[in-house]
């Protein structure tokens, strides 16, 4: 009989799909090709990201869950406090839960919708999705220490 293999989930805002969907997609292949189950949550925007990561870490079913986001200035919000919020609201999850939290909740200094930025962000949000790969990999791995 095979093993099980571990369940991770990712957690990706819409917002900006086209991009976000880039590290999804890169960190789901990567861990699948290292034998993890991944599951992929979709949901509105970047705030809405830590409840459904809180709602996956409570169900035991996951040894990691993932935030992934582009949080943009869209000149009606101060986009770096809600970045900040939803980061901080994942590290209070990951701490409550001992269920490891990983984000790729990216907010940049600068973006503007053209096609330079664009294909600059997806290429980066293909990067970031093998390193958000290979850091719950390597974190998941680590051996349980008390418990």
């Amino acid at each position: 009989m095979s093993p099980i293999a571990p369940r991770v989930a990712v957690v990706a805002a819409r917002w900006h799909a086209d991009i976000v969907d880039v590290a999804v997609t890169t960190c789901t292949d990567e861990l699948e090709q290292r034998g993890y189950t991944v599951d992929v949550v979709h949901v509105p925007g970047a705030f809405e990201i830590p409840l459904q990561v809180r709602r996956r870490a409570l169900s035991g079913q996951y040894v990691g869950v993932a935030a992934a986001a582009l949080v943009v200035d869209g000149g009606i919000y101060r986009h770096d406090f809600v970045a900040s919020s939803v980061v901080d609201a994942l590290m209070r999850v990951q701490l409550e839960t001992d269920v490891p939290v990983f984000s790729a909740v990216l907010t940049p200094h600068h973006f503007h919708e053209h096609d330079e930025h664009t294909g600059y962000f997806r290429r980066h949000f293909e990067t970031k999705g093998r390193e958000l790969a290979h850091a719950m990999d390597a974190t998941v791995s680590l051996p349980l220490v008390g418990g």
